[in-house]
């Protein structure tokens, strides 16, 4: 859809919500769901119960600043991802060393322990960054795709990226010898 029909499709749709139409306020939350909890998953390092917290957190924020989206800046969906991903970084700036807590399975606590590691270091990275990584690796784009949405040349994404994932891996390191071992698995499973 053309950004000048989404603007007017969701400017209609804001002045309803603002209205009190409880069917706008459902269509935003049926189209924007998937995309806003997928976001959030990945920013999450995979950890379904914070990626909950977080999804919660962002539509009762949404709900109380509502006036503030402004449709012919942004889709809904990416301010609701801007919302998220202020969230999500409070949450790791605020996060304090983990406790040691009993688990059922030391495989649980390496899969978990890795995940945090990631999502706290997606969350340190510049925007663009995280922006280029989240595109490749969470919407599955190819470079072509991304280059033409973002009016860049091919290579340029490819640099990018190559300074994204780097930047990725210079996280980890600052993370420690947790971090150190996370950025090596990461290196080596993710596709380039």
């Amino acid at each position: 859809m053309p950004a000048s029909d989404r603007a007017w499709r969701e400017r209609g749709l804001h002045s309803a919500v603002l209205a009190g139409d409880e069917d706008a306020w459902r269509t935003l939350y049926d189209e924007s769901f998937a995309a806003l909890d997928a976001f959030v998953l990945w920013r999450s390092g995979g950890l379904r119960d914070l990626a909950d917290e977080i999804v919660q957190e962002t539509w009762l924020t949404a709900v109380r600043r509502i006036r503030d989206f402004k449709p012919e800046q942004a889709a809904f969906v990416a301010w609701l991802r801007g919302i998220a991903a202020n969230l999500i970084h409070n949450h790791w700036r605020r996060k304090r060393p983990p406790l040691a807590v009993s688990r059922s399975s030391r495989e649980e606590n390496d899969r978990r322990d890795q995940a945090e590691h990631i999502a706290h270091a997606l969350a340190e990275l510049p925007e663009r960054y995280e922006a280029v990584l989240r595109a490749k690796y969470l919407d599955q784009e190819s470079v072509q795709v991304i280059a033409r949405a973002w009016n860049e040349s091919p290579k340029a994404i490819e640099s990018l990226l190559t300074r994204a994932r780097q930047a990725l891996r210079e996280v980890f390191e600052k993370q420690g010898e947790k971090g150190r071992e996370t950025a090596e698995r990461a290196s080596t499973t993710q596709p380039k």
